[in-house]
């Protein structure tokens, strides 16, 4: 396999949901509110290993700030079906996630990551998203403060893994506890 087949076959699949936003068309302090359709709830659920996804939204208002950056700060809320780690069965998931993110124009992040190498520079607290080709993408926004809040090992009330002895064993029965237990009816015989 070449260079070329082996930067293909690792690409990473693009995200089924994007929400571009022109930012010449945002007023300030203008509120949007953003709803995945079924088929992007669909996708998403799909890439995350979710059982369903029966709503992705985000409500959120938009502010301009000093040299073409642009403030975000909304609530992201969902509602997702996730598979137990330990049972498999159904576990309801619903989230109300606040955001907040800066948009910045790549110009600034580009000074921004030649300070960040500056053991003096002062660091923030998070990374602006880039403004690229005079739009921001929303949706990928959405869907990594998602794909991020979501419960890692859902678990299902009760579910557990406690081993349990096989009442029919005889053996079982009489076995002394501890981790040797076993290895001591195997000396009986």
């Amino acid at each position: 396999m070449d260079k070329t087949e082996k930067e293909t076959s690792l690409s990473t699949e693009p995200l089924p949901f994007k929400r571009h936003v022109k930012i010449d068309d945002i007023g300030d302090g203008e509120k949007s509110l953003i709803e995945a359709n079924a088929a992007e709830r669909q996708a998403i659920a799909a890439m995350l290993d979710l059982v369903a996804l029966d709503r992705l939204g985000f409500a959120c208002r938009l502010r301009r700030h000093g040299g073409g950056r642009i403030g975000l700060k909304g609530t992201l809320q969902a509602t997702a079906i996730q598979a137990c780690v330990l049972s498999l069965e159904p576990v309801e998931c619903r989230l109300e996630v606040p955001v907040e993110a800066e948009f910045w124009p790549l110009a600034m992040i580009e000074q921004l990551e030649a300070r960040a190498e500056d053991p003096n520079a002062h660091p923030l607290r998070d990374w602006p998203e880039p403004i690229v080709d005079g739009k921001i993408d929303l949706g990928s926004l959405i869907y990594e403060t998602f794909a991020t809040a979501l419960d890692p090992y859902p678990k299902r009330e009760g579910a557990s893994l406690a081993w349990q002895e096989s009442e029919t064993s005889d053996a079982g029965r009489d076995a002394a506890k501890g981790p040797f237990a076993k290895l001591a009816l195997l000396k009986r015989d």
